[in-house]
């Protein structure tokens, strides 16, 4: 590949992504928000707010000007809280290169808009949907920044684009697998993100093994549902980008939502667990999107309908156990 990959954000995922582009072989510009961040990566090969103890390779540099990151590079990522992905892209486009694949790591639904992270960078930068692939899966940043094995799925309308990024970002301990269905994979990195709060709770409350499985389930047959409403395929939701990335969201302490849901499940205010945290959590803005974009078509989302009630409205949690499990009675329907 001809050029330098650009890594917008300087996050967790967003650091170790371009670890993994800089040990497949690419050469990786990191844009950093903060100077002393850039400064650190560049003279110390470390992040210091996110992963400190991983070693960049040396492919691996870092600047603070958005421009000097983006100019000439052939792909660039997109990694940045999803909520600001369209006022951080309306500032960057000037200098995105005519033909850039466009790569999205977002796991969100745009509030307002309730558009895909695919959607909003497609408006935004004024590009056709075949410049843009996904990349999503159970994709934890500390144990793939370990070199721990890990797979992701990398989705695009352009075989040749996604095929591109896969080849990007194949390494011994990184296996992307490549799919068309853009919105299913889209889907199942967002909602999971709001089922996994909801692990988090029921954890903290101290319901066992039966509940959380009930819980993640039920809250895949909730995705796959509005997955298929929006022209999903879904087969997508029993791969990696779905049944894969919940699995890993749901039960692992590393997993942001569910350590935020855990906090909300002893009790504390949405404000308290914010603080305690000091991480974006996706899922307790996106199930305000996902919400009305269910209404929308029509969609029953109840476990994702609590959470936003819980997170928005200040309900108590075990009323919202009652209210899921005094629901009518119905076939296990996934049509």
């Amino acid at each position: 590949m001809s050029g330098h990959v650009a890594v917008l954000g300087a996050g967790s995922w967003g650091t170790a992504f371009a670890k993994i582009l800089a040990d497949a072989g690419r050469d990786v510009t990191i844009l950093a928000r903060r100077p002393s961040v850039a400064e650190a990566i560049r003279t110390g090969r470390h992040n210091p707010d996110y992963l400190p103890d991983v070693r960049l390779p040396d492919r691996v540099t870092a600047t603070g000007d958005a421009e000097e990151a983006i100019a000439g590079a052939e792909v660039v990522v997109l990694s940045v809280p999803s909520q600001t992905l369209r006022g951080n892209l309306a500032d960057w486009t000037p200098y995105l290169a005519a033909d850039a694949t466009l790569v999205s790591l977002m796991k969100g639904i745009e509030l307002g808009t309730t558009k895909r992270m695919s959607q909003v960078i497609m408006e935004t930068a004024g590009v056709p949907a075949d410049r843009v692939v996904v990349v999503s899966g159970p994709n934890l940043a500390p144990e793939i920044a370990a070199e721990q094995p890990a797979a992701t799925v990398v989705a695009g309308t352009d075989s040749r684009r996604t095929a591109l990024v896969q080849t990007s970002i194949r390494t011994p301990y990184f296996r992307p697998y490549t799919n068309d269905d853009v919105i299913g994979c889209e889907l199942g990195g967002a909602v999971k993100n709001v089922i996994a709060l909801a692990y988090g709770i029921a954890t903290a409350m101290g319901f066992g093994d039966n509940t959380r499985a009930m819980l993640m389930t039920r809250g895949l047959a909730e995705t796959a549902r509005l997955g298929v409403a929006l022209g999903a395929d879904p087969i997508t939701f029993a791969g990696l980008a779905g049944m894969g990335d919940l699995v890993a969201s749901c039960s692992s302490p590393l997993a942001r939502n569910r350590t935020f849901g855990e906090h909300l499940g002893r009790g504390e205010s949405l404000e308290q667990a914010q603080t305690a945290t000091r991480q974006t959590a996706e899922g307790v803005k996106s199930c305000l999107a996902i919400r009305d974009l269910a209404r929308a078509h029509g969609v029953e989302m109840p476990i994702t309908e609590q959470i936003e009630r819980i997170c928005h409205e200040g309900m108590d949690p075990r009323l919202a156990v009652d209210a899921l499990m005094s629901r009518t009675a119905k076939p296990e329907s996934y049509e």
